[in-house]
């Protein structure tokens, strides 16, 4: 490689070297995310991209980090070009490194274009709002927390709650319902471990999901500046597939947690000023420059829809991280430490839990009539019977009248037949819905008041005259 031309001139050498970053003299024409080709002392070449610039000083990360640096004898030569993902449609089916290298043994893409994995912004006037229902086959999810085409939607986890398995389910039983419609998947793993890795990459060739999954994997001994990229690789293969290829696209991010971790930690070696906890003030920004990539294009037949999983620290919702999140996205589903020591699979918390863009993604045509009534009077027998389970732990159970009692076991069922289902065990929305109708015919029918006497006269089993 020649580096006779270099724009690191005499006296524009590397000055300082801090970990994975060099900093040099302020380098004329260089771009925010540029990326440069940096030959260290010893002659190996290595890729970085420069972080942040001045005309005092560019700081450069070097992708794979580098042990010991020559300050006199290396240089740093900008290519003109920010980080870009080759695209065709061969990149279903294949899983790539943080850097949008192959890392299943297959060949390299051949690419139809280069895309910058920043992406473009959408325009606003061209927005079309979410609408239209995904099928997990996950019954917490499309019975009460609808997930909708073009929407973000997150799962708030807790360290040692089974969102890996959850997210290896999602990615199995996702599925657009109606019409056959071109349905792919983006998976992005980030900083994990290598076991979850296996788990992940075995998981998606045994069950053949891999065959309509695009696969980022980025784990923990990788660079931070990987974990910075990988997401954006993710989204950048899901427009292409969305807009260039018309296909509804899941992306699954996992686990937002690690990404921002590896945001404090470059701003912390860039010596920036810190904000809530430790992360830069701008996180906020940065996480809404990712997520406000999805959503539907008008005239437009693809589609991008995010789900984001991350790990709240100490099961701190209130953390910067689900906190700035909840801004951003449209709802959340919650895990709940609680059931999963009921032993409750999936272990979602029905109440803490909220998809804003439910009833856009609902109803006849999309799921089922009676779907939306269904949810209304789900959420008010849980709650009862969940408040009665407070009450009962005071004056005991014996103290309630039957109603109560009623009510009671009603809880106990629901979260045993409608929340908790098989690992593999896929569930239509026709199936959940029956489901939350062979539990309402154990209550009174005078309580149904959040249905409409036609849907009970419908779809009520052995209902009471």
């Amino acid at each position: 490689m020649d580096f006779s031309s270099l724009y690191i001139k005499e006296g524009r050498a590397i000055s300082r070297a801090k970990g994975a970053l060099l900093v040099a003299e302020g380098i004329p024409g260089i771009k925010f995310n540029e990326i440069v080709d940096v030959q260290l002392g010893n002659g190996e070449v290595k890729s970085g991209q420069a972080i942040d610039i001045s005309k005092e000083a560019t700081i450069v990360q070097v992708f794979g980090g580098v042990s010991e640096v020559d300050l006199v004898a290396s240089r740093i030569r900008c290519k003109g070009e920010t980080l870009r993902l080759p695209v065709s449609v061969d990149i279903l089916g294949r899983i790539f490194n943080g850097m949008g290298e192959p890392i299943d043994g297959g060949p390299q893409v051949i690419p139809e274009e280069y895309l910058d994995i920043n992406g473009e912004p959408m325009n606003p006037a061209s927005r079309q709002p979410p609408a239209e229902f995904i099928e997990t086959g996950i019954s917490a999810i499309d019975g009460l927390n609808a997930l909708v085409r073009g929407q973000k939607l997150p799962i708030f986890s807790g360290s040692g709650l089974p969102h890996n398995r959850i997210v290896a389910q999602i990615i199995r039983q996702a599925a657009v319902k109606g019409k056959e419609e071109k349905f792919a998947l983006v998976f992005a793993a980030i900083g994990i471990s290598y076991d979850d890795a296996s788990f992940f990459m075995k998981n998606l060739e045994r069950t053949g999901a891999l065959e309509r999954t695009v696969a980022f994997i980025n784990t923990a001994s990788d660079p931070v500046i990987e974990r910075i990229s990988t997401p954006r690789l993710a989204l950048t293969a899901a427009e292409y597939l969305a807009w260039k290829q018309h296909m509804h696209v899941l992306v699954i991010l996992t686990d937002m947690t690690n990404y921002c971790e590896a945001l404090r930690e470059l701003s912390s070696m860039r010596e920036e000023i810190p904000s809530r906890r430790g992360y830069p003030g701008y996180m906020y920004t940065d996480l809404a420059t990712m997520y406000e990539r999805a959503g539907r294009l008008a005239q437009m037949e693809g589609s991008v829809t995010i789900m984001p999983i991350l790990t709240m620290p100490d099961d701190d919702i209130t953390h910067p991280i689900p906190d700035l999140t909840g801004y951003i996205t449209e709802g959340q589903i919650v895990l709940s430490r609680n059931l999963e020591r009921k032993g409750v699979y999936p272990p979602i918390d029905v109440f803490l839990s909220l998809s804003r863009m439910m009833k856009e993604g609902i109803g006849p045509g999309k799921t089922r009539e009676d779907h939306n009534n269904v949810f209304m009077q789900s959420y008010a027998a849980y709650a009862e019977g969940c408040y009665l389970r407070e009450i009962s732990t005071i004056i005991g159970a014996e103290a309630l009248g039957e109603r109560d009692r009623i009510y009671l076991t009603n809880a106990d069922e629901f979260e045993r037949k409608f929340i908790s289902q098989g690992e593999w065990e896929k569930r239509m929305i026709e199936n959940t819905l029956d489901i939350a109708w062979t539990l309402f015919s154990a209550l009174p029918k005078e309580d149904l008041k959040l249905i409409k006497e036609e849907f009970i006269n419908k779809y009520l089993p052995n209902r009471q005259e």
